[in-house]
């Protein structure tokens, strides 16, 4: 216990002294809390903006030109069968204050949205068929689904016209506003998806990149030969605890900085963030209590096992070869994970919620957004904990009969079948 806490400081000490831990701790950490001020900041130069009177007079007609364009749509109505009113909106449903240009020929107003001296254009049929032309159509252009409403609203007319109805009495028997009470009982995935879909992501990202960051120090120590003084000197599962629980201290530090700043800096400037980001933030303490038990879990799991993989090779080039098979299965978990977060309470997950290398991300998944029993968190806990130990116990060894082994790299099976030859 004394050799793993001496180590544990000394690879403590090794990341609070890099100048790259700690460069990099900063920078993420203002980079986070300064997207935070992005709105603040866009806000005070809008004011800034609005509060100038001075423009060219060349740009007011510009842009004067270019608004006019936007709001410009042109129709071919050779029934007459659309109803515009004398300022040029349309009745009843459309936006008013856009400029409505009648062409006497579908050509002609081809032409006017090809040279864009029109927004759209609309050659209208009859009421229940007309034809869309656009230049370029973007992701929200909604003009079809509003001129399908104006449409909608004539056929209404119409049809009260011909059987003597009164319109407003049709339409208010038609909308009739309907209110409802939700009581969720349950949970509700639609607003628990988001935060959980990010915790995925960002248990994935901490045990690739820690991962690969102890089984290159590993891999390193390797190939400068200092392993060899350290495998002699040490018992090699106190060592590789000592360098796997200091990647886990050094990586809650660290996510745990940049965490603090920027929920610090989104309280600070909530108010000027035109949308709620209470969807990611708006976390339930059972949910993190579950995520924080399964991620240290996860994380300690995929160390021990980097940390033995790093010790398999003798370059660093050759480490991701190695570390293939890691980075393989938590490829697969994470897939089946996200592809499952609208089926929790499926068999899939169940199952990936019980396995050691699936169930840091797989139960705090069902714990948030489908019905998990107590004794289901417990259960999966405690194989996960002890799968940790054991792969600690493992990883020891193959990190010491494989890290005084140079030359090419050697597979995980062979170091597994090689423990078992030593065992008997």
């Amino acid at each position: 216990m004394k050799q793993f806490f001496t180590i544990l400081k000394f690879e403590l000490d090794n990341y609070f002294k890099s100048k790259s831990y700690v460069i990099s701790t900063i920078l993420i950490a203002v980079l986070a809390a300064g997207i935070m001020f992005v709105p603040r900041v866009k806000d005070a130069i809008t004011g800034d903006k609005k509060d100038s009177t001075v423009q060219d007079s060349a740009s007011k007609e510009d842009s004067s030109a270019e608004a006019d364009a936007e709001h410009t749509y042109g129709v071919y109505d050779p029934e007459g069968i659309l109803i515009i009113d004398v300022d040029g909106s349309v009745w009843g449903s459309m936006e008013t204050g856009i400029n409505l240009v009648s062409f006497d020929s579908e050509d002609a107003l081809k032409k006017a949205v090809e040279e864009e001296e029109a927004a759209a254009g609309f050659a209208v049929h009859s009421l229940s068929d007309y034809d869309y032309y656009v230049y370029n159509k973007s992701m929200d252009n909604s003009d079809a689904a509003v001129f399908d409403g104006y449409l909608g609203m004539l056929v209404k007319l119409d049809y009260c016209e011909k059987h003597d109805l009164d319109l407003n009495e049709f339409m208010e028997a038609s909308y009739k506003e309907i209110t409802h009470d939700e009581y969720v009982l349950g949970k509700d995935s639609t607003q628990n998806f988001w935060y959980c879909y990010v915790l995925v992501i960002l248990i994935f990202m901490l045990i690739i990149m820690y991962g690969m960051s102890i089984a290159s120090s590993v891999t390193n120590e390797k190939s400068n030969r200092s392993i060899e003084i350290l495998v002699t000197s040490t018992d090699s599962t106190a060592l590789l605890f000592g360098k796997v629980f200091a990647g886990a201290v050094a990586t809650v530090f660290q996510v745990g900085i940049i965490a603090v700043c920027l929920l610090g800096s989104y309280q600070y400037n909530k108010d000027f963030w035109g949308i709620d980001l209470g969807m990611f933030l708006d976390i339930p303490a059972n949910v993190l209590v579950v995520f924080a038990v399964f991620g240290i879990g996860g994380f300690l799991f995929y160390a021990f096992l980097y940390g033995a993989l790093g010790a398999l090779v003798s370059k660093i080039e050759d480490l991701n070869k190695s570390a293939g098979s890691a980075q393989m299965i938590i490829m697969i978990v994470y897939f089946v994970v996200l592809l499952q977060l609208d089926k929790v309470d499926g068999v899939p997950m169940k199952v990936c919620s019980f396995l050691p290398f699936s169930s840091y991300s797989a139960m705090f998944a069902r714990v948030a957004m489908g019905h998990v029993q107590t004794w289901e968190i417990i259960v999966s806990a405690v194989i996960l904990y002890i799968s940790v130990a054991l792969m600690g116990v493992i990883g020891g060894k193959i990190f010491r009969s494989s890290t005084l082994r140079y030359g090419n790299p050697i597979k995980l099976t062979t170091a597994i079948k090689n423990l078992r030859k030593k065992d008997s």
